[in-house]
Formats: structure tokens, sequence, C-alpha cells
């Protein structure tokens, strides 16, 4: 186990794990993810899934979790898409484009849904936010250039998250990052976002878990995980599993509290 650095010598009171190329890879759940959450629940540690995947609801995160033998609740998952639904409450929207998948779409029922992939093509009012996550292949033209004139007509920009990019079947693939990077460009708006690195959205979760420091987000990206836990006042625990990188982090633009192999060694009495 690689270990560069650690801001404390004392174990974490709490964790938040990352899904994707953490707990989960393409191929299946990471070997010893399952015993993991399993160990801290057994020892009473508080935890929490904290992910950025929008391509499904709160619900297709825990079915997909428990596919792979990892045993969560409901509770003790947040999503992006969670995050983005608590932004446009607070803001007293009502009226949302939403250009997320069909699945996401479970989390925003508390909203009216017109246009983008909400298969409403009547605008009956024009949307109050676009809210932006990770439709994979269905992005066209078309669909960003709609995207781009709510937004131009003074739509709020809402990102789910800004990932740059993601370890898919075949290797790296895009992700939501790059079509709000272009939305910004086009129309010289700033996005809302609302998933990590948001450090609002750490702290949403360390204040639901009641927690003290050290807590550590343990994650498969410097950015959004190590970097946006540290913002948060968090450890950034980085895993070599998912798309690490060995280049990436000798780059020495983000340094992690801690470099471990795998999630596997999470909640052991010395990591």
């Amino acid at each position: 186990m690689g270990n560069i650095s650690a801001s404390t010598s004392r174990l974490p009171s709490a964790y938040l794990l990352d899904v994707d190329g953490t707990l989960l890879t393409e191929s299946g759940a990471v070997p010893g993810a399952a015993a993991a959450v399993a160990r801290l629940r057994s020892r009473g540690v508080p935890f929490r899934i904290l992910t950025n995947i929008t391509r499904g609801s709160r619900r297709y995160v825990v079915d997909r979790l428990a596919q792979h033998g990892i045993d969560v609740q409901p509770h003790e998952v947040f999503t992006a898409v969670m995050a983005g639904v608590g932004w446009l409450e607070r803001h007293g929207i009502r009226v949302v484009a939403p250009f997320v998948t069909e699945d996401a779409l479970q989390d925003l029922t508390a909203f009216q849904l017109t246009g983008g992939t909400s298969g409403a093509t009547a605008l009956r009012s024009p949307p109050e936010a676009v809210v932006i996550g990770d439709v994979g292949e269905r992005w066209s033209h078309r669909l960003l250039n709609e995207a781009f004139r709510y937004v131009m007509d003074g739509a709020h920009l809402l990102a789910l998250q800004r990932g740059r990019y993601w370890l898919g079947p075949a290797g790296a693939e895009i992700d939501a990052g790059a079509y709000v990077a272009a939305l910004e460009y086009a129309t010289g708006r700033e996005a809302v976002v609302c998933g990590k690195p948001n450090p609002e959205f750490f702290e949403g979760v360390v204040a639901d878990l009641g927690a003290q420091p050290p807590i550590a987000m343990i994650g498969d990206d410097l950015w959004s995980d190590i970097q946006g836990a540290q913002q948060a006042g968090l450890e950034g625990w980085l895993v070599r599993t998912g798309k690490f990188r060995q280049d990436e982090l000798e780059s020495g633009k983000v340094v992690p509290d801690r470099v471990i192999d795998s999630v596997a060694v999470v909640g052991e009495t010395a990591t």
C-alpha cells in the first residue's frame, strides 16, 4: 500500500466513499470493496456514498451497488442530482429544462420539466434553469444548442457535475464537464456546480453524518474527489483504481493526504 503523506496520525472518524472507480469499475466491484463497507458498518464507523453519477437516480445507485454485493441504504447515498434538487428548491425554481438521462428524471419530479430530455416539447413557460448532467451518446449539436438558447434567454445554468472524464468499458470517456465548459464559453455565463467538487456538497453530507474531523473522502478523481474534499476541510485519499494515473499524481497539481491501493483497506485499524 502506498502512503505518500498523512495530515494526521488519527484514523478518520467517518468516511465518504466514491462509487465509479472506487467501489465499482466496469468489470464489477473492486476486490474488497464490499468487505470494506461491511467492516465500517459492523464497527459503527459512519460513512456515506458520495457520487457524481448523474446517469441515474439514488435508487439506481443503491440497486447497482447491491448487484455487486455492496449493501447500502438509500439514506446513505448522496448524488449530484440530489444536490441539484436542493439548489433549485432553495432558489424557488419551478420550471426546469433537464439534460439528464431518463432514470435521473425520477429525482426531478418535484419540478415542471420542459424541453431537453424531458420528453415535453411544448414549452408552457420558459425554463428558469437548465440542468446539465451526463447523457452520454445522446449529446448532439441540437441538444447542446437548445440548452445554449435557454441560458441566453435568461435561464440559470446548473451543472450537476463537471467531471473531465470517466473510465468506461472501452477506456476513458469524456464527461459532462466538457459540455458545461462549452455552454459557459458560448453564453459567457458561469455554471453553478452542485456535485463534487463544490464544498457545499461535501459540507451538507458531513452535516448529515454529524461526525467530527478527521473525515476522509476516498476517490479516484484528483480534482472532484481529492481537491474538492480538501477545499471543504476534509482529507482526500486517492485510490490506485478506476481512472488513477500515476503521471497526474506526479504532476503535483493536487496532493492527496494519502494514496492507497484500493478502498479495500478502508476501516482497517492500521491504514
